[in-house]
């Protein structure tokens, strides 16, 4: 995640814009993206998308939207796109084909739903949403527009080393895998999500508070909720929905997993003390699924000190790397048995995930990170989050599709 000075200096250095589609040829097969949501994400899909993009991709950023006058105006500035405060103004742009949704987690699955209605395909950042209802809700809408495409924006999903693990799994090249391991840590004020504050901002000046709360907690505007939501349970699911969905997912799609049977979180605020929210700076959370495969997510944002990631079956370990993985028997089965090693194509990119969005909008090809797995993804985040907070082992409930107490 980019800090709101890299952003604004991004916004400076980028200096190629979707005008420069003008002169293309084809512009009736030309995307308009709509962005909706302008903040610090935003900007890193913004001049993703604007440095690397070329010809071929033939897209435009015909629209922006946001809350806040400052980031509207910027971010039309950058990409020539048209401003917009409203997000209903912008779904109504004819020019607008598909919505990059961008805002906090509590705004994913209205916004979401509304681009579904209003007839344009969607590119929503992880957590797909920021609770179960909301995402299940997301999916049975998805499932009345059928031209409609969806993704989910786990970009780690368009590398392609997760669905060919999935086929060295099911062809037995692990044996019986039993367990998963996966984390994401960090160290440093900065990944507490310690944003600096915009003195900029005034609200009912050329900011909306009260409809960027939305369905949340109504409360006074503070700096800190605004710029720092990810420390706030109203808003955010944490390290869970911010960090652990982008390695679950991985999880997910390699094991071919689906819902969780049971699941418990545990954790703390034990570094960061005397900064505000309430989300934890520690958490692990440990997931059973009916397949007979536990699932283990570790984080901190208090010690950087990775751990490997694998998919330990009976007969050999699936380790992931920087360049793919590779599969390394175990003992007790290596004789004749050879490491086998993937050498992964894709990356963990948002141009490629939208290049992949947009080939499912124009050819129908498959997406990297459909509906559904953005639920299963949300599911087992949840599941940690409730546990915790709860300090209680939660279950899935299979007949009501949602987590109860076990």
């Amino acid at each position: 995640m980019i800090s709101r000075r890299q952003f604004a200096a991004g916004l400076a250095a980028s200096a190629w814009t979707a005008r420069s589609y003008s002169q293309i040829a084809g512009a009736n097969e030309r995307l308009g993206i709509g962005v909706i949501g302008c903040g610090g994400m935003a900007g890193v899909h913004m001049n993703r998308l604007l440095k690397f993009g070329t010809k071929e991709d033939n897209f435009q950023f015909a629209a922006v939207c946001d809350l806040y006058d400052k980031r509207r105006d910027a971010a039309a500035q950058l990409t020539g796109g048209k401003p917009y405060t409203r997000y209903a103004d912008l779904l109504a742009d004819k020019n607008v084909d598909y919505i990059l949704n961008a805002t906090p987690e509590h705004w994913h699955s209205r916004i979401t739903i509304d681009g579904f209605e209003a007839g344009k395909h969607v590119y929503c950042e992880k957590p797909m949403t920021r609770t179960v209802e909301q995402a299940k809700s997301v999916v049975a809408n998805l499932k009345k527009h059928p031209k409609i495409k969806m993704q989910v924006g786990v970009q780690g999903m368009s590398d392609d080393s997760y669905i060919t693990a999935n086929k060295y799994v099911k062809d037995g090249a692990l044996g019986r895998v039993v367990m998963a391991q996966i984390d994401y840590s960090r160290n440093g004020k900065d990944d507490l999500w310690e944003y600096e504050y915009d003195p900029d901002i005034k609200p009912g000046v050329n900011f909306d508070w009260k409809t960027w709360l939305g369905d949340a907690p109504k409360t006074a505007f503070a700096p800190d909720r605004f710029h720092r939501w990810r420390k706030y349970w109203d808003y955010s699911g944490g390290i869970s929905g911010d960090l652990f969905v982008h390695r679950v997912t991985r999880i997910i799609k390699s094991l071919g997993l689906t819902f969780p049977d049971y699941g418990m979180g545990a954790g703390g605020r034990y570094v960061f003390t005397e900064t505000k929210g309430d989300v934890p700076d520690t958490m692990d959370v440990l997931l059973d699924y009916p397949e007979g495969i536990t699932v283990q997510l570790v984080s901190s944002m208090a010690n950087d000190r990775k751990i490997d990631h694998l998919l330990r079956g009976h007969k050999a370990t699936l380790e992931f790397n920087s360049t793919g993985f590779t599969i390394i028997p175990q003992s007790l089965y290596k004789d004749g048995a050879q490491e086998i090693t993937h050498k992964k194509s894709g990356a963990e990119d948002v141009l490629l995930h939208h290049r992949n969005l947009q080939a499912a909008i124009r050819k129908n090809e498959p997406l990297n990170c459909p509906a559904e797995l953005g639920l299963y993804g949300v599911v087992a985040s949840e599941m940690g989050v409730l546990s915790l907070r709860r300090r209680a082992y939660m279950k899935w409930d299979k007949k009501a599709q949602r987590i109860v107490k076990a």
